[in-house]
């Protein structure tokens, strides 16, 4: 039995870039930032959200592609994945974003054996897209198109430790769910308010740092965690 399972973000973690968003700026319609402002603000919530934004967008396969060539990701991030591989553990990349361009992303950087749940990305027409929801939970509470709570409660099923590794308000919701967490941006912030277990970083650097700690249980690990870990 692997001891920890790591569920890693990647629009702001991964990527440093949000994918997604540079995609809609770049191609879609400008009613892409009303919905934006109205799954902000609560009127929606993110897989209506993102299905209708990705409805606008007006981009041919190859105009994609380039688009995506551009993108960056983080440059400690290959070197954490050979860290968490050589010590037999599992990562898989959770995203509210689209799994295309992950993908594509990951595959550029000799990623793409990485295990990737996220939204389905499909062409509709020459230059037309629709979003399908493949990880959709009709009882997710915050309504995304990937449920990452359901994500975490699959692999603790496993009876493994969850380590979750993200930035934003999309990982608010299942760091509640997680054993422990290596936190950016907004999310160190709401770990610290809601007094989950993590670490804040700035980005893969510190986590290869954090990695042999946390596995060695030199870092704060709650109780569930520690029961998976002896199991």
């Amino acid at each position: 039995m692997n001891d920890w399972t790591i569920l890693c973000d990647f629009d702001g973690t991964i990527a440093v870039e949000d994918v997604t968003d540079s995609l809609l700026e770049r191609y879609a319609h400008p009613d892409w930032q009303r919905l934006e402002r109205d799954w902000r603000e609560g009127r929606i919530g993110s897989a209506q959200c993102m299905a209708g934004q990705v409805a606008l967008l007006d981009a041919s396969p190859e105009e994609i592609d380039a688009m995506l060539f551009t993108l960056r990701i983080d440059p400690a991030f290959p070197e954490f994945v050979d860290a968490v591989h050589a010590a037999g553990l599992d990562l898989r990349v959770i995203s509210d974003g689209l799994d295309y361009a992950i993908r594509s992303i990951l595959c550029r950087h000799g990623l793409a054996h990485l295990p990737v749940q996220a939204n389905h990305l499909v062409q509709t027409g020459p230059r037309s897209w629709k979003l399908e929801t493949p990880f959709l939970d009709p009882l997710c509470r915050v309504n995304s198109g990937h449920c990452k709570c359901a994500s975490a409660a699959h692999a603790r099923r496993a009876d493994e430790a969850v380590l979750l590794i993200g930035d934003g308000a999309s990982d608010f919701c299942v760091a509640t769910e997680a054993d422990y967490v290596f936190a950016k941006h907004r999310l160190i912030e709401h770990c610290r308010h809601a007094d989950i277990p993590h670490a804040s970083i700035v980005g893969f650097a510190d986590a290869v740092g954090l990695l042999p700690a946390l596995l060695a249980g030199r870092l704060h690990v709650p109780r569930r965690a520690i029961s998976a870990l002896s199991s």
